[in-house]
């Protein structure tokens, strides 16, 4: 049987011994559905796995009738997307422990337990957290739990698509403009149904790269596993294969079977068939950065401490007296400028001018009489830059003005002074670039603001032929295939690190935060006008 995969033909003769290293999800077949139902006249769409977009899961209402099937239906693994969360619709009595009905049970792994199969389990009650374990054999009725965090349709399909079942998505975000390319209808904000199309991925012996076959190709197959020597196959490894290794095995040499797509590869070095030395595993500090702009899209960057630029302050944009309040600190005083009037319903307030300038002093409460009766409300104390003189004022928290920072600081900072005496937001611009990096994507854009510090997994890589430079690759944003070759690294020095500063899509740009903050929280408010 000759076929042909992403512009390759391969040919699969007669007696070829093929070795199956997993299924992957290779596209989705959506249906566009009103009310979490689906009729014969609803459409369908295929959407590839890069299909721009957030989306929200939601909960299958079927339940699962034992622990062993969720096991065997449901992705369980060791990031935050394999930890899904079931409730049982009964009381379960352990040993010395009872977990209500209707109680939120997270599944972290699966592992045996004194020679029966297990799945570990974590509950918080009362803000208390009780880890113990289910064996596969309890049954009941388990129900998949409400999911708040948004998704990437590649994540889903990796992750949050049941074997042998639907999944409902919702849409959150298209983070793109609508066009006529698009699939989905105009402003669409409905659900999907999701149904997987499988591919087959496997390896052959005299080839070094992995075969993708359509589950639907038309070839006969003879299970042949438990009379062949599978040793001597390739063992294909991604980044977060080589990264759940112990430190111990570091440094090990690997040659790629599988690169990282064209827009994903910053180096020519990640192409398959090429050597690489993998020096070490570790968690390392990335400041996330987007650039300021009023217009979308915007452009976001993982900026490392050792970037060698350096910045000056640009001034904030602050919308109420609430976010002054926020902003100000105790290593200087805030100076804003006035750039929207706002009339003050009460004597005891201030009514700002466009172009009013402020020293920003501190919150505090004030009584006002309102409609004859006496009420507080919290406001912010500031002094009002006159001419010659300040002149004291209180600004209600609720005012909506609009304030911008005035800058006296001009001085330039290296990324590692920011991160120790301001806290984030805080916005920038490069003054100094990075001159050991030979493009600084950081020095053309007109201004930054560093949002907050993340941490991040990566491994440590050079080229094995020609180690003269080393690199930092995140395990998590990167994908591509290593296979593991016997030649001996141990006492292997890696050479100096280069620099990088990595430009992020807006999708990877909202599953960082999430994985800061598990949840993308609005900002607090301003409180609201007495009435």
């Amino acid at each position: 049987s000759i076929y042909e995969m992403f512009g390759n033909e391969c040919c699969l003769s007669t007696g070829e011994v093929i070795k199956v290293i997993g299924f992957k999800i290779n596209k989705l077949i959506a249906t566009i559905c009103e009310n979490n139902e689906v009729n014969r006249f609803s459409a369908k769409v295929e959407l590839p796995l890069n299909f721009p977009g957030l989306y929200k899961v939601v909960a299958d209402k079927t339940p699962y009738v034992s622990i062993e099937e969720i096991t065997r239906k449901v992705s369980i693994g060791p990031t935050r997307f394999g930890h899904p969360r079931f409730y049982s619709s009964e009381d379960i009595k352990l040993a010395n422990f009872t977990i209500k009905h209707g109680e939120r049970i997270t599944f972290t792994s699966v592992e045996e337990v004194s020679g029966t199969m297990a799945v570990n389990c974590v509950m918080v009650r009362n803000n208390q957290t009780h880890s113990f374990t289910l064996p596969l054999s309890q049954e009941g009725k388990f129900y998949e739990c409400e999911d708040d965090q948004i998704y990437t349709l590649k994540e889903i399909a990796e992750w949050k698509i049941p074997k042998c079942r639907n999944r409902i998505v919702k849409l959150f975000n298209t983070l793109h403009t609508w066009d006529s390319s698009n699939p989905l209808p105009e402003n669409f904000d409905g659900c999907l149904i999701l149904m997987p199309v499988y591919e087959v991925q496997a390896v052959m012996k005299f080839r070094k790269d992995i075969v993708h076959i359509l589950s639907d190709l038309d070839v006969e197959v003879k299970d042949i596993t438990g009379c062949y020597d599978i040793s001597s196959f390739l063992q294909p490894l991604s980044l977060e294969d080589v990264f759940e290794r112990t430190s111990m095995e570091f440094p090990m040499i690997a040659e790629i079977m599988e690169g990282p797509s064209e827009s994903q590869n910053p180096y020519n070095l990640l192409s398959a068939g090429k050597e690489i030395i993998i020096y070490k595993k570790y968690q390392a500090t990335r400041v996330l950065a987007s650039e300021i702009r009023s217009d979308s899209p915007k452009r976001h960057f993982l900026i490392p401490m050792s970037y060698k630029g350096k910045f000056k302050r640009r001034p904030r944009e602050l919308p109420t007296a609430y976010d002054l309040e926020i902003a100000r600190s105790e290593k200087e005083q805030l100076h804003v400028v006035a750039t929207k009037a706002f009339v003050s319903p009460h004597k005891e307030f201030f009514s700002v001018s466009v172009g009013d300038q402020f020293l920003v002093q501190q919150g505090q409460t004030s009584e006002i009489l309102n409609e004859g009766r006496k009420k507080l409300v919290d406001v912010l104390a500031c002094e009002q830059i006159l001419s010659d003189t300040y002149k004291k004022v209180l600004l209600p928290m609720y005012m909506e003005g609009r304030f911008v920072e005035v800058i006296h600081d001009k001085k330039r900072y290296h990324l590692s002074e920011i991160s120790k005496e301001f806290r984030l937001p805080f916005n920038v611009k490069v003054s100094v670039r990075d001159l050991s990096i030979e493009e600084d994507v950081l020095a053309a854009v007109p201004g930054l603001q560093f949002e907050e510090e993340i941490t991040d997994s990566y491994l440590l890589i050079s080229s094995a032929t020609n180690p003269v430079e080393s690199w930092e690759i995140p395990v998590y944003r990167l994908n591509m295939l290593v296979h593991l070759l016997s030649k001996d690294a141990q006492g292997v020095v890696p050479p100096v690190t280069k620099t990088t500063v990595e430009e992020i899509s807006e999708e990877q740009y909202y599953m960082v935060r999430r994985y800061e903050n598990q949840t993308l929280h609005p900002p607090p408010r301003p409180p609201k006008k007495p009435t």
